[in-house]
């Protein structure tokens, strides 16, 4: 980052308009939480003196709260948008009274109540198609105040996806109605969520610009595969715990679908070779043997030849990018939130190169200014030669050498 990494600079705007100076002047700490799932959230403590900000309308519940946090000189970034759910104060036998203050920005909403309905596209005479999943989303996420956002390398996954659906149901009496999505007692939140896992999809509240905390963005992660910011151990990254697990190693979905043309049924393995860093495809007819081994996962619903490609995309694709993760912290850095991507320099080949952000936590306080984060490492980036990620062997010299 430019400019001086020694003076945090904190931002608060409430209700629309820059905290009091008094009221920013009694804050002790923050801290600003992203993910990839559920609502983002921050969290302000202050000072309560002779309880001044007890009854403080600017801080009641549903006021709107923004923070943008940065190094003076320079302007300070915007990482948060949303509105106080929640007010907690402490009245100690010693010492000052204090108040602290939560907000979550507008994916709050999405999760409340279950419903059940339909995404059709009526053709008169003809019957009922089914909607885009990139409209579905869209039309879904506008119900709550957002605007939807669908990235460009995400809408065309899906437009495959949609097209081999549409292909495999050309010939089939009422196939065509039976892809219309349907909404079956899932809270919004859990309908957009799946439609993300069977689409390759990741849902992004974006706070930044003077949209914040009301663009939702679904986007692939191939959209998104160039660094945010780079840290290196032993200078800016401050400690690093990557964890790789057998889990995914050998990875692979297998469905059986059921081709009524032929009256026939073919089992579908598709796994992923580390090795190669490709896709293995397996088909046969009839049930294959050996299904349902440690090393895979088994669709137990049935498919169909349209519909097989989204469901073994939302088991394969989270459980080949489950095998390398890690958590680790750095200087405060406002560019580390969920969906962004980090290099990491310094700790070899195998663990070091590109991770997706998972999570971040962004903490001010009497300390200073640090962050932290959860990360993985997706399968996308192996299409990035490894020196090219940063991710390269140590050398290691040894005392005894002459």
């Amino acid at each position: 980052m430019p400019g001086s990494r020694h003076a945090p600079d904190l931002r608060l705007r409430l209700g629309g308009a820059p905290a009091p100076a008094a009221l920013r002047a009694s804050v002790t700490s923050l801290r600003v939480e992203s993910g990839l799932e559920g609502a983002d959230r921050a969290e302000v403590e202050l000072v309560n003196e002779s309880l001044r900000w007890l009854e403080e309308p600017l801080l009641a519940i549903d006021a709107e709260m923004a923070v943008s946090i940065g190094y003076a000189p320079d302007a300070p970034e915007q990482v948060f948008v949303g509105r106080v759910v929640s007010r907690a104060a402490t009245f100690p036998a010693g010492g000052a009274p204090t108040l602290t203050v939560a907000a979550q920005d507008l994916r709050r909403r999405l999760p409340l109540g279950g419903r059940v309905r339909w995404f059709p596209i009526p053709v008169s005479g003809v019957g009922n198609f089914p909607l885009p999943d990139p409209a579905v989303a869209s039309l879904v996420a506008a119900e709550h105040g957002f605007v939807p956002v669908v990235e460009p390398v995400g809408a065309a996954l899906s437009v495959i996806l949609g097209g081999a659906e549409a292909l495999a149901a050309v010939d089939e009496p009422g196939a065509m109605q039976r892809l219309v999505r349907k909404q079956d007692g899932e809270s919004d939140d859990d309908f957009l969520s799946r439609l993300c896992r069977e689409n390759g999809w990741e849902m992004i509240v974006d706070h930044a610009g003077p949209l914040g905390g009301r663009t939702l963005r679904f986007t692939s992660p191939l959209d998104h595969l160039t660094p945010d910011a780079t840290l290196a151990w032993g200078a800016s990254l401050l400690d690093f715990t990557p964890r790789i697990s057998t889990v995914g190693q050998i990875a692979s979905v297998t469905a059986h679908v059921w081709v009524a043309r032929i009256k026939t049924e073919f089992t579908i393995t598709v796994g992923w070779d580390w090795d190669s860093a490709s896709l293995t495809i397996d088909v046969r007819p009839g049930v294959a043997p050996g299904r349902g081994d440690a090393s895979g996962v088994v669709v137990d619903e049935p498919v169909t030849p349209g519909t097989a490609p989204r469901r073994i995309v939302s088991e394969l694709i989270p459980r080949l990018n489950s095998r390398l993760t890690a958590s680790g912290s750095c200087l405060g850095d406002p560019r580390i939130r969920a969906g962004a991507v980090l290099r990491i320099e310094g700790v070899g080949e195998q663990f070091g190169g590109l991770y997706r952000v998972t999570g971040a936590s962004h903490a001010i306080d009497g300390s200073g200014y640090r962050t932290t984060f959860d990360a993985r490492k997706e399968i996308w980036f192996g299409s990035i030669p490894l020196p090219e990620q940063g991710a390269v062997p140590v050398t290691v010299t040894s005392p005894l050498a002459a």
